[in-house]
């Protein structure tokens, strides 16, 4: 299995990022940068760079050298970071493009958007790639387990929640995994209810969370991305509901490898401080 390519999705409207940023002490250059763009542009560390750039570099170091970039069409912030001068990675970077459908105001959700790039770079759905959010630092180690190879043509990251400096009510605002005991995934189960929890931990009493970052077999999730039905409430073609339906279709077809760390993400405006010992 030749796992080269890592596709991010930085098309978000960052809407809880922008309702955060009043309540806070930050620089008005930042305000003015987190309003106008993706908060994954925001710059922080020591070097004053975008969040996006030490994603990008955690993944030339874990070996990637494809980069695909899904955005939306007004994108030219991120060919400005590509084309900025310290951005001297040896690797490929695309950009493919969530249009919006006809009717719609916001975009169709992040099943559609990986559809979207995938039909846009065909070559994607004949080989084996890495997904994930633009505004999580996932680390070297993460995005390396997810080049290796498994008994499974999918795979996701399985995080141990005691391994994060969250809170609880924030953690239990993630998605909980059901494994098997063999290791494979049997279910996502998005913002459980505090009472049934306890239920999904595993023989370690670990509760396992998804930081949505996988790996897919692009012949084997694209229908599964096509098909992904709306969600009731946000209206949208969400990738947890497509992984679902995958292994309900097709059980064992997607490995859980654990890992135990924290997860650095700019969701509110208060998380920028915590990046500013990035160097």
């Amino acid at each position: 299995m030749k796992n080269e390519s890592l596709i991010i999705m930085v098309g978000g409207a960052s809407s809880r990022m922008k309702r955060s940023l009043e309540s806070t002490t930050l620089d008005e250059s930042t305000k003015k940068i987190a309003t106008a763009h993706h908060k994954s542009l925001i710059p922080v560390g020591k070097n004053n760079r975008p969040f996006l750039y030490y994603l990008i570099e955690n993944a030339v170091n874990a070996g990637y050298k494809k980069i695909f970039l899904i955005t939306s069409p007004e994108n030219k912030a991120f060919h400005d970071l590509v084309n900025a001068d310290y951005f001297s990675f040896d690797l490929s970077v695309r950009f493919a493009i969530q249009h919006i459908p006809h009717g719609r105001e916001k975009p169709l959700g992040t099943a559609d958007a990986l559809q979207q790039c995938l039909d846009q770079y065909p070559e994607l759905k004949e080989g084996y790639f890495t997904v994930c959010n633009g505004d999580n630092l996932y680390s070297v180690g993460a995005l390396k387990d997810l080049k290796a190879d498994r008994n499974a043509p999918n795979a996701l990251i399985s995080y141990g929640s005691s391994g994060f400096e969250f809170t609880d009510e924030r953690i239990l605002k993630f998605a909980v995994m059901d494994i098997s005991s063999d290791g494979f995934l049997q279910g996502i189960i998005e913002k459980p209810e505090s009472g049934e929890v306890e239920k999904y931990k595993d023989e370690t009493n670990e509760l396992r969370v998804s930081m949505n970052i996988f790996s897919f077999s692009g012949e084997q999730v694209y229908p599964f991305l096509e098909n992904c039905p709306l969600d009731k409430v946000r209206s949208e073609k969400e990738l947890p509901k497509a992984v679902a339906n995958l292994i309900k279709e097709l059980p064992k077809s997607m490995v859980c490898i654990p890992r135990s760390e924290h997860i650095p993400d700019l969701t509110a405006a208060g998380d920028i401080r915590l990046f500013k010992n990035l160097e």
